[in-house]
This record gives C-alpha cells, structure tokens and sequence, in this order.
C-alpha cells in the first residue's frame, strides 16, 4: 500500500511538471527603445519572453543575458488577434507592462516598478506603447 502510494505521488508530480512543461510561451520581439521591467533597465535590442506561469524571463537574444520577473495573469474578454508586447510610456521612460499572445484571452501583467511609480506620482501622463512579437516554438 505504501508503494502504491508513492507511485501516485510520483506520477502525480510528473503529470504537473509535464503540463507546466507545455504551457510555457516564448515570444520574441525586436524592441527598438530602452525599457524597465520590474526594477531593471533593458537596452534596445531582440528579447525572448519566455512564460511558466508566475515567472516571466527577459533574455536580450544579441547578448544571452536575462533576468526572471514575478508576473501576474491578466484577461481580456476578446482575445487579442496579434501576438504583442505592451509597454506604458512616461516621459522618455518605457515600462514593460503586458504580454499577450494571440488567440489567448489571458496574458502576463508585470506590477509596476518603484522609478514607474515616481513618476506617476508626479503626474506624467502615461501612454500605451504596442510592439509586435512572434510565437517562438
């Protein structure tokens, strides 16, 4: 009985793992201005996003580099039809603020940074900044 237990427990975590496995979503995009993402400035350049849930990686592709940023799920009653990378504009400033892939009524939201909310209480009008990106298989 005890093996048989474990072996649920097993399977069982192997199931997970394998579907935590498939959700993950790259998404590659060519960002053509600096950015900040959580407390983090990006240069211009190529980035892979990559998404397992709570966590969004940023890899800058031209120097391998990146970085894992808590995330959050955000929904859209409409489904977005192209894949895309939202920023908030402030000033000179760009603020990573969603991802969202198409076909899917539910994204990744990023919370804002601490220098993102300086400015907001400094009442910088914000705008929305929209990027194409591409489904990386």
């Amino acid at each position: 009985m005890k093996n048989l237990r474990y072996a649920l427990v097993a399977f069982a975590v192997l199931l997970m793992a394998t579907a935590a496995h498939a959700q993950q979503t790259k998404v590659a995009a060519t960002i053509p201005f600096t950015f900040v993402a959580g407390n983090h400035a990006y240069p211009a350049g190529d980035y892979l996003f990559s998404n397992n849930g709570v966590v969004l990686q940023i890899i800058n592709s031209e120097q391998g580099i990146g970085d894992m940023i808590l995330s959050q799920g955000c929904e859209k009653v409409t489904p977005p039809t192209e894949t895309k990378v939202v920023f908030r504009q402030m000033g000179d400033y760009y603020f990573l603020q969603q991802i969202w892939v198409a076909g899917r009524s539910t994204g990744r939201e990023l919370p804002k940074s601490t220098s993102e909310v300086r400015l907001a209480q400094n009442h910088e009008k914000s705008n929305s900044v929209i990027v194409a990106a591409n489904i990386v298989k």
